[in-house]
């Protein structure tokens, strides 16, 4: 089986996140969205809730799954035998990023590729930190959030019932 671990903390995942998703998806059996936990990030979201998120967004997908992990992405691979490391990449910078990152876990067990997948250019500026900003200063990120999150974050708007 081809199984592919796609990291990251998907704090909130965007629509961004899910067109690489979605373009990745025929290029494997399993798709594992996963979400590291970072000791170092206070994430704005719940592990919970973004792992619900996921799960929500491809409830009708069965190749996709959600999970979380700590420590090394390249023992979370070995972990779950995937041979796959998906990564996307929005702009130039973030590709010397994540190869360096990538040239790490191969020298860690090369046995585990990274596959780089471009974002569609309508997504390349959106990133979970700038959607965070909005969110906090109450703007309107319906243009880059799944129907999903944008459902979550209308429930926590609404005024508490008596």
């Amino acid at each position: 089986m081809r199984i592919c671990v796609f990291p990251g903390t998907f704090d909130p995942i965007t629509l961004g996140h899910k067109d690489v998703i979605d373009r990745a998806i025929n290029l494997f059996d399993e798709l594992i969205i996963a979400i590291g936990v970072n000791s170092s990030k206070v994430p704005m979201y719940a592990l919970e809730q973004r792992l619900q998120w996921i799960r929500d967004i491809y409830k009708d997908e069965p190749k996709v799954k959600a999970a979380s992990y700590k420590g090394l992405t390249v023992d979370f691979c070995q972990q779950v035998n995937a041979k796959y490391i998906l990564r996307g990449i929005r702009y130039v910078n973030d590709f010397e990023y994540e190869k360096a990152i990538a040239d790490v876990n191969r020298a860690m067990d090369n046995s585990i590729e990274t596959i780089f997948l471009t974002c569609t250019p309508q997504f390349t500026s959106i990133a979970s930190t700038l959607v965070r900003d909005i969110i906090r200063n109450n703007g309107n990120v319906s243009q880059f959030l799944p129907e999903a999150v944008l459902q979550t974050l209308a429930k926590e708007k609404e005024p508490p019932r008596n």
